[in-house]
């Protein structure tokens, strides 16, 4: 089960970038971490939004290429699969203008509960929403 994909760009400011001429990596992983917050927030209900919120507990990322500044980027993320429990896999693909896959990365998310602080199994109806149409 895949689901559906929320799409934003970014542009490579002067701060974002490193002593190579091109985007620090910590830059993508704060992006990484901005799409799945952009999606959560676009998507989620406002029930679940009130009473839910996630923590990275695994970053995976494949550097394929990089951007220097001023350049653009399209970033693609979606859910892989169904929760495991408290988990969820996030997948997100940045891409430059010609298309050119440049950074890859699959995130593990931890649903906490706002209330207790405690971790909280993800239900499928929290991720109904996120599903294609």
């Amino acid at each position: 089960m895949t689901l559906a994909r929320f799409t934003r760009t970014f542009t490579a400011r002067p701060e974002q970038i490193d002593e190579l001429g091109h985007v620090n990596n910590t830059v993508w992983v704060q992006w990484i971490q901005d799409m799945a917050t952009a999606h959560w927030d676009a998507a989620a209900r406002p029930e679940d939004r009130a009473a839910f919120f996630w923590v990275v507990v695994r970053h995976e990322i494949d550097y394929r290429g990089n951007v220097s500044e001023g350049a653009e980027v399209t970033a693609t993320t979606w859910i892989e699969g169904p929760a495991q429990g408290a988990k969820s896999l996030r997948r997100v693909d940045f891409t430059d203008s010609s298309g050119k896959r440049l950074v890859s990365a699959a995130t593990t998310w931890a649903m906490l509960d706002k209330a207790t602080g405690r971790l909280a199994r993800v239900r499928p109806d929290i991720l109904a929403p996120f599903a294609p149409a």
